[in-house]
């Protein structure tokens, strides 16, 4: 309860949600305090209908009292609904948009852990919770509140003998629903959980869905949703079979207490205690409480879900990246700053010194060790190795997606640490081994790598990294769509795009992974010529298998279990007989 409460406290307090929107609040307010005026309004007017008497000459005057009041009630309650509506579309879409803003800054390391389908799950079906919530369920609830409080102080002043045992009854009715509620609040933040664990199950087979089919495994998926769906649904009915006692328990014993009131006051119009039209008067009020008291109910319910909805949204909202970009790093060291933009030119691109990494999921497994080694300036340097050598790892740490255990990285000397990680990407360009394409034009995704390039300045790209041609064979040129993940293009298409990608970012520093992994052998030539024409004097570090990408390389670092186990040139290495002889000899012979 604690930690819901300081999640919805969070969440209004840190993001102004009241006072951002607070001309849309108040409207609603003022619309909602007054349609419920008008409605407690309507039995004075029944009140004096029934003591003046269907004969008396002021009967007409009193039907349009009524009517006004419809028309009034009408346009308040069309106005309330349209502000708390409005509001409800606002703010869930501002959370949307921070904790999609939030999520994009973690480091990989934190979706270790959370998987993407649970992400959207949150941002869909938890915001339509918190949605329903501002934009209905507040809106009658307070309604409720008002009607509830205004029929008892108008029934105070009908009878106050009669409202009191009415007041009383109804709060020890509103005791144990209570308690009722914090077990409805638990069943429904375990229901969400299910529902998102199905969500992110379904995003998990869909995005593999090619696999899913070339090993025949429809079947086996859609058991395994099903059952996940089946969870799901026994947590909803036990949640919703709560919730419905809850609600019946409500109206029974709500509308219990007010027909044990009302039969005491039909014995005191018997007795000529009150008359027939205050009778009428405490009725209407009394019918009032009771559906107050009822929607109060259906409410609570509602706001149980998006209490752990919320929750749940801030958790997201709330999560810390592993690396703060901060701008400012260097501010409070100017001396250091100038320093640096001197050296800057004339430092290494690259040093490693006795750099060990381990993965948080797997602590006691080192994919790096001791490692150490420097990439100067311009320098085409290679890392070859068998798979799990730790080549992969080494760019996630260059991009500083992870952060070493032990020993330094600089870049341009500096280290690592010290670089602003916005400021550090934008110096890197990498082509990954699983080259990503968006659901966009060939444009689009070449574009990509920078915004603001012109059209000329992205088929010029294109051409570079020899995807000029099947671009332009697309039905519709560099306006083709390319597909969901590019499946209107071949593996070494999708790694030409990407190519052409990083070339277009034009970085100081470009990271080639296995850049040439997808390519057939015509391919790979032209990509190579490409590349040949890039990198002269650009510093590239290329992870490759193939062997025939890396012989021109100025240098080549081969490491095994994490460890580099020789340095040198291709020729060089060729002749000690270790393992890239090995490798080489595997490939060439």
């Amino acid at each position: 309860m604690a930690t819901k409460l300081s999640s919805l406290v969070f969440w209004l307090r840190e993001y102004q949600v009241l006072s951002r929107y607070r001309t849309q609040w108040f409207l609603a307010s003022l619309f909602l305090v007054l349609a419920a005026g008008a409605t407690l309004a309507v039995p004075l007017a029944f009140r004096g209908l029934v003591d003046a008497g269907i004969t008396s000459d002021a009967i007409d005057l009193q039907f349009i009292y009524l009517l006004l009041l419809a028309v009034a009630l009408a346009v308040l309650t069309a106005s309330r609904f349209y502000m708390m509506s409005w509001l409800g579309e606002r703010v869930v879409a501002d959370i949307r948009q921070r904790v999609f803003k939030n999520v994009l800054r973690q480091s990989p390391v934190y979706f270790e852990t959370l998987q993407t389908g649970e992400v959207l799950s949150r941002l869909t079906s938890d915001t339509t919770v918190v949605q329903t919530l501002v934009g209905s369920s507040i809106s009658i609830a307070l309604r409720s509140l008002l009607m509830l409080l205004g029929g008892m102080a108008m029934m105070l002043i009908t009878s106050t003998w009669l409202a009191s045992v009415m007041i009383v009854l109804l709060v020890l009715v509103v005791l144990p629903l209570w308690a009722m509620g914090r077990r409805v609040r638990k069943m429904s933040r375990a229901s969400q959980d299910k529902v998102a664990d199905t969500s992110a199950m379904a995003g998990e087979v869909l995005n593999a869905v090619t696999t899913v089919q070339a090993f025949v495994r429809e079947s086996y998926e859609q058991k395994r949703f099903d059952t996940a769906v089946e969870i799901a649904f026994s947590e909803a009915k036990k949640r919703m079979a709560a919730r419905s006692l809850l609600t019946a328990l409500a109206i029974m014993m709500a509308f219990g207490v007010i027909v044990f009131v009302l039969w005491i006051g039909t014995r005191q119009v018997t007795a000529g205690a009150m008359s027939l039209g205050e009778l009428t008067q405490f009725v209407l009020y009394a019918v009032f409480i009771a559906g107050s008291i009822g929607a109060l109910s259906e409410t609570w319910g509602d706001l149980q879900r998006a209490a752990g909805a919320m929750e749940r949204l801030v958790e997201l909202m709330q999560a810390e990246p592993a690396l703060a970009d901060d701008t400012n790093t260097l501010k409070s060291a100017p001396s250091h700053q100038v320093q640096q933009s001197k050296t800057l030119d004339r430092a290494d691109a690259l040093v490693l010194n006795d750099v060990t990494f381990s993965y948080p999921s797997r602590p006691d497994f080192f994919a790096m060790h001791h490692v150490s080694f420097v990439v100067p300036q311009g320098g085409r340097y290679a890392l070859v190795g068998t798979s799990g050598a730790g080549k992969s790892t080494l760019f996630s740490m260059l991009l500083r997606f992870y952060e070493p255990k032990s020993g330094k990285i600089e870049i341009f000397g500096r280290n690592v640490s010290e670089w602003p990680v916005s400021d550090l990407r934008h110096r890197i360009g990498i082509v990954p081994q699983e080259p990503v394409i968006f659901a966009a034009s060939a444009m689009e995704n070449i574009r990509y790598g920078r915004l603001d390039a012109s059209d000329q300045e992205v088929i010029a790209a294109a051409k570079t990294a020899h995807a000029h041609g099947f671009i332009s064979a697309l039905p519709e040129g560099y306006s083709s769509f390319l597909g969901e993940r590019g499946v209107r293009l071949s593996g070494g298409q999708k790694q030409r795009i990407s190519i052409a990608r990083a070339i277009l970012k034009n970085p100081p520093i470009l990271l080639l992974d296995e850049a040439t992994s997808a390519l057939d052998a015509e391919s790979e030539r032209e990509v190579q010529m490409a590349l040949d024409t890039v990198l002269p004097g650009r510093t590239s570090l290329t992870i490759a298998h193939r062997l025939s990408t890396v012989m021109r390389a100025d240098h080549i670092i081969v490491l095994e279990d994490g460890t580099v186990v020789e340095q040198g040139r291709h020729e060089t290495l060729i002749t000690q007989g270790g393992l890239y002889a090995r490798l080489a000899k595997l490939q060439f012979t």
